[in-house]
């Protein structure tokens, strides 16, 4: 069986999401990395369970997988991106609360998972203290998720407090929990990582909750088109061979292209893979 690919939905911010899911659905995509956003089922928007439980109902009727993202750039903060974060000064108790709302979002939809990431350490915060909040927040969202058995797949970031997979490890161990695993992002392995990266993904195989891909210039965090970076895909698709978790295009920046995207990149991917097995 190949791999099962999805699409995140931070790539169709300009579909209502009932047609991006009927798009990823009609280019046969097995899932969806669902980006709760003010546009796609807002976290914060009224009447959020009848509005989870009819995305739900939409999902199980395309036969569509799902894992929640919450890297929203403004659904907390309309003039800061990204912000708060688990690390900040300020506002990082609303964080946890985002966190626990895509946990609980996450078990009504049958989702997968929920991926999250750490926030980058701003001036004036040391070391040690953007380390703590981080493992007191991710305390917290365990102690939603626990109850619920969701699991929780952790990105590193590059930039971020957690930017590789050795900082993600330190982060794993000191939780030492079984929901608690890894989002690896395929294209951040070139900005990171030394290591190839299916040396990178044999490494992490046994605790990979989910994966993003993408490709990317060496060295460059920049999310780009399949066959357009450095991102050597069939030795990388043969490496996560047998993953049965969801493998999520994030494009970010692609919205506007979107009617193309999606359906070129299965086709990329999908492609690739069966160059592993020609050879």
């Amino acid at each position: 069986m190949g791999l099962r690919y999805a699409y995140v939905t931070n790539g169709l911010g300009d579909h209502r999401l009932d047609h991006a899911l009927r798009m990823l659905a009609d280019h046969g995509y097995s899932g969806v990395g669902l980006s709760l956003d003010h546009h796609h089922l807002d976290p914060f928007g009224p009447d959020l369970p009848r509005r989870v439980a009819v995305t739900a109902d939409r999902l199980r009727d395309l036969g569509l997988a799902v894992v929640v993202e919450t890297g929203a750039r403004f659904v907390l903060d309309a003039r800061r991106k990204h912000e708060p974060t688990l690390l900040s000064d300020e506002g990082r108790e609303r964080r946890v609360e985002f966190l626990r709302i895509a946990t609980r979002v996450a078990a009504d939809l049958g989702a997968e998972a929920v991926s999250f990431w750490s926030g980058v350490r701003r001036p004036g915060v040391s070391a040690e203290t953007a380390w703590q909040r981080l493992v007191e927040g991710c305390e917290a969202v365990l102690l939603t998720a626990e109850p619920l058995q969701v699991k929780l797949a952790f990105e590193p970031e590059p930039g971020m407090l957690v930017a590789s997979v050795d900082d993600w490890r330190r982060l794993r161990d000191t939780l030492g929990h079984p929901l608690f695993g890894l989002t690896l992002d395929v294209g951040h392995c070139l900005v990171t990582e030394p290591q190839p990266i299916p040396e990178v993904v044999k490494d992490v195989r046994d605790e990979l909750f989910y994966v993003q891909i993408d490709d990317m210039p060496r060295g460059v965090h920049e999310h780009l088109d399949f066959g357009e970076g450095d991102v050597d895909f069939p030795p990388a698709l043969d490496a996560l061979k047998g993953f049965e978790g969801l493998v999520a295009v994030e494009l970010s920046r692609h919205s506007h292209t979107a009617h193309t995207t999606v359906p070129r990149s299965i086709e990329f991917l999908k492609a690739a893979e069966n160059a592993t097995t020609t050879k």
